[in-house]
């Protein structure tokens, strides 16, 4: 295997902005959404567990070709299961594998991963080195600021530096909150801890030498631009879903390209064909526009798309006639 799996910004500028992997949200519809917007972006995978791959029914690993770069967020503590499925992601063609050390939710904890593991920092490592070992594409982690009552900034800093030091991991995404491990929904947990941004700023002031983004609460390009003075990449999660049209200017003002902004009405159009591909194969209309719904989002109409997408949509036999009838409802003024 190839010794030298820097992630360095300067040779994956796909770290500059990604967006966070979201259960249930970042599935393949919806990363072929985004990506007709965003070339440049990295795009997640939903967190998938290592026990889903091995033993689950289904193709855990399936994605669009067009999706690249795709990152596939593993969540799991066996680092023999952990390498088997970094394996397979590879061959499958995934651009990253990325551990999950974020996620506090009462079913992963059972598992034995996602934040509870940021009390493990060993066993981490053990995971991250087991992956590299037998892979060429960049592992990374990504993982909270603290957990439970262990949130001092002496905390993260060991963690890191010990994931760093025993399994040569020199890429990670730091959500800028704790997490409660108990007490708190995953929902609550994405909102109650209180951001603290200027700590993530420190520990990459402390780690000069490793490529960190920065995760939570991101709601504007503006604002991930003003975070890049200070980190190597930016990470938005929910914004990114919920009013996904920003989404369409990542490449202009994030990577200096040059092409035009693509309009949201032509966005709609460039699904298309996707779309009628998909139920072809038997996906159902819904499942798909879903991802589609806050395109609009603040715009004159946005409301009526909305309501008729998600009235006809799961109707038997729904085609794009739903999304053409729906995109009818913006005023045709709007060059949009």
């Amino acid at each position: 295997m190839n010794t030298d799996k820097s992630t360095n910004s300067a040779n994956f500028p796909m770290q500059r902005f990604s967006v966070a992997p979201m259960l249930d949200w970042t599935d393949r519809h919806c990363r072929y959404f985004h990506r007709l917007m965003s070339k440049e972006a990295l795009l997640y995978t939903e967190m998938v567990t290592t026990g889903a791959i091995i033993h689950g029914k289904g193709d855990f690993l399936a994605y669009n070709d067009e999706e690249h770069p795709v990152a596939l967020q593993l969540g799991g503590s066996n680092p023999h299961d952990l390498a088997h499925c970094a394996k397979l992601a590879q061959e499958r063609g995934y651009d990253e594998i990325n551990l999950n050390v974020g996620c506090p939710s009462d079913r992963v904890q059972n598992g034995r991963f996602g934040a509870c593991l940021m009390a493990e920092p060993e066993l981490v490592a053990e995971c991250v080195s087991a992956m590299r070992d037998v892979v060429d594409i960049p592992v990374t982690v990504k993982t909270r600021i603290g957990i439970d009552e262990q949130d001092s900034y002496q905390f993260l800093v060991d963690f890191v530096g010990t994931v760093h030091e025993k399994s040569q991991c020199d890429m990670f995404t730091i959500h800028a909150r704790k997490a409660w491990l108990s007490g708190l929904s995953p929902k609550e947990n994405r909102e109650i801890p209180p951001l603290d941004y200027p700590r993530v700023y420190q520990l990459k002031k402390d780690f000069p030498h490793l490529t960190m983004a920065i995760n939570g609460g991101i709601k504007s390009l503006d604002e991930a631009l003003e975070h890049l003075k200070y980190m190597d990449g930016v990470m938005i999660g929910r914004e990114a879903y919920q009013s996904p049209y920003l989404m369409a200017e990542v490449d202009q003002r994030l990577f200096g390209a040059e092409q035009e902004v693509m309009k949201r009405r032509a966005i709609v159009e460039a699904m298309y064909p996707y779309i009628e591909a998909q139920l072809s194969k038997g996906s159902y209309l819904g499942h798909i526009t879903r991802h589609m719904l806050g395109l609009f989002q603040n715009m004159p109409g946005a409301r009526q798309w909305r309501r008729y997408i998600s009235e006809n949509a799961h109707k038997p036999g729904a085609g794009i006639e739903v999304l053409e009838a729906a995109v009818a409802k913006i005023p045709a003024e709007l060059d949009v």
